[in-house]
């Protein structure tokens, strides 16, 4: 069953994806060559139980850290560790608190120093096709509209959608429904409404799609090791169109509040 949000509750949940854009755009500036993973899900934890949140992702399902932190071929749920990161490297951060009963979360993949052209693209079509989606976020539309948009603009650059992670909603937990696959053909799925929050997070890859699980249970890599890249927000819709909850604010990337994105 989907839960559709107040006024009042997206407020709360503004504010929680609110402390994610600040620690995620931080973490972003210490990135850099020779940087131990466990340094950055360090900070993040301590950093959110600063700005009185509780970090969403540690001890959820058995993980055992606050950030997933995935490099290259990785594309979710990589393990915090003692690997130091590389020049070179794109490095994706995946990070969610819970702030007074409700939660926030998002994603971004940054580059190592210089990285390749490659990589540099990757990049940026995850981020083009979480945009794409999101112009499909509309009232009276279906939710695969938003899948089929964003599977349109990553095969149209010529890399693949992973198949096997999708996103959701979110709320009071951190996985409601519905799910809101990165694929799929539009018209489908129930109907767009107001009060609809939604963590939107296309993970796509350089290669084929499939994925492979490690042997610690968490790290999801493609097959093919081909390199992978993810993008994802927590947005609402409201009486003013889509809004990105956790679009960071502090910097100056936007006021949060974009109707019709």
């Amino acid at each position: 069953m989907i839960i559709y949000k107040s006024e009042a509750e997206i407020e709360m949940m503004r504010k929680s994806s609110q402390i994610v854009a600040r620690i995620l755009s931080e973490l972003r500036e210490m990135i850099k060559p020779g940087m131990e993973t466990r340094e950055l899900d360090a900070y993040a934890e301590a950093r959110a139980r600063q700005l009185g949140a509780v970090p969403a992702f540690k001890g959820y399902r058995g993980y055992p850290a606050s950030l997933c932190i995935s490099v290259n071929e990785e594309i979710v749920h990589g393990i915090p560790s003692g690997r130091r990161l590389q020049e070179g490297d794109i490095v994706s951060l995946d990070f969610g608190v819970v702030y007074e009963g409700f939660y926030g979360d998002a994603a971004l993949t940054v580059p190592v120093g210089r990285v390749s052209d490659l990589a540099l693209r990757l990049i940026a079509v995850a981020e083009k096709a979480f945009y794409r989606g999101l112009e499909e976020l509309k009232v009276g539309n279906r939710l695969s509209d938003v899948s089929a948009a964003i599977q349109q603009e990553v095969e149209g650059a010529g890399f693949s959608v992973i198949r096997a992670f999708v996103g959701h909603g979110i709320g009071r937990s951190l996985h409601e429904e519905p799910q809101l696959p990165n694929f799929g053909l539009p018209g489908h799925g129930p109907r767009l409404k107001k009060g609809l929050t939604l963590a939107i997070e296309p993970m796509i890859a350089a290669g084929h799609w499939e994925v492979e699980v490690l042997n610690d249970g968490w790290t999801a890599v493609t097959r093919d090791r081909s390199l992978s890249a993810h993008y994802e927000h927590t947005v609402a819709l409201t009486d003013r169109g889509v809004e990105i909850l956790s679009l960071d604010q502090v910097e100056g990337r936007g006021t949060g509040r974009s109707a019709n994105a």
